[in-house]
């Protein structure tokens, strides 16, 4: 009978393993080790704390590269009143976009831009650490073919708008309202950012409507743009002179309504900003 030869190579093959593993020694690397005793500092990352201060550098000087880039902009074709506005760092009607950024020392990077046709609405992108001018803080800026329409300033009293003295037309009323019965349509047809459309073009020459300013808040928190819808909230709120509007019986019923619901949402949006 012939004997198994699996037996006789296991020998064979341990001494065969154990010459390669003598052939080809792991290595570890030892280095010193240094020990630390009481009294001892660590030496502060220089190399990181240098990246980054020459990153903070670099951001601040793209900045005010871009920020002097808008003035130059802005200084081109200013009109005389607009120039006096500008080298006093204030805010004022008929300005353009980049005179609004230059007045307001910002870049386009401060601003959360929303354009509506020829109808363009700045806010701040931080509501609060927003832009300041010479005046205050402003909080919203409507632009009407490229020049400043209304200018909102939060003060301490609350929000305060500065417009054009001019009322509005007959003409421009009849089309604020039926721009206002088209976004009313749209709105409830949930098609929110085409209403808002219609609802900026009729403020625009029909500013004072306190309703119209609801719409554009309620769009706007459907839209999920809560730092502007806050913003109008207010504004309506504002507008009403809540303090002296007794909103009670049949004729104000949808006032009050709407006086409700503003302050609820003023609430809700002012708990998710924090």
């Amino acid at each position: 009978m012939s004997t198994p030869r699996l037996p006789q190579l296991a020998p064979t093959l341990f001494i065969t393993a154990l010459a390669a593993a003598c052939a080809n020694p792991k290595r570890v690397r030892e280095e010193p080790i240094t020990l630390m005793r009481n009294g001892d500092r660590v030496e502060a990352p220089q190399r990181a704390i240098d990246a980054a201060a020459a990153q903070s550098l670099e951001a601040r000087t793209e900045g005010q590269n871009r920020r002097d880039s808008i003035a130059v902009r802005a200084l081109a074709d200013c009109a005389p009143d607009v120039c006096a506005a500008l080298g006093r760092g204030e805010l004022a009607l008929g300005m353009t976009e980049a005179q609004v950024m230059a007045a307001t020392r910002t870049s386009d990077l401060a601003w959360t831009t929303r354009r509506s046709g020829s109808v363009s609405v700045l806010s701040p992108r931080e509501a609060d650490a927003g832009p300041r001018d010479a005046v205050g803080a402003v909080v919203l800026v409507q632009l009407a073919g490229n020049r400043v329409a209304s200018l909102t300033y939060r003060e301490p009293q609350g929000l305060r708008t500065v417009s054009s003295a001019a009322d509005a037309t007959d003409a421009n009323r009849i089309r604020a309202a039926a721009l206002t019965r088209e976004g009313d349509a749209l709105a409830a047809a949930g098609d929110f950012t085409s209403a808002l459309d219609r609802y900026d073009r009729a403020s625009v020459v029909n500013r004072a409507d306190a309703d119209l300013q609801y719409k554009m808040a309620t769009s706007l928190d459907k839209l999920l743009r809560p730092v502007e819808a806050e913003l109008r909230y207010r504004l309506f709120l504002n507008q009403l002179e809540i303090q002296k509007i007794d909103a009670v019986g049949n004729a104000n019923a949808k006032l009050a309504a709407a006086i409700v619901d503003a302050r609820e949402r003023l609430v809700v949006l002012e708990r998710q900003s924090r």
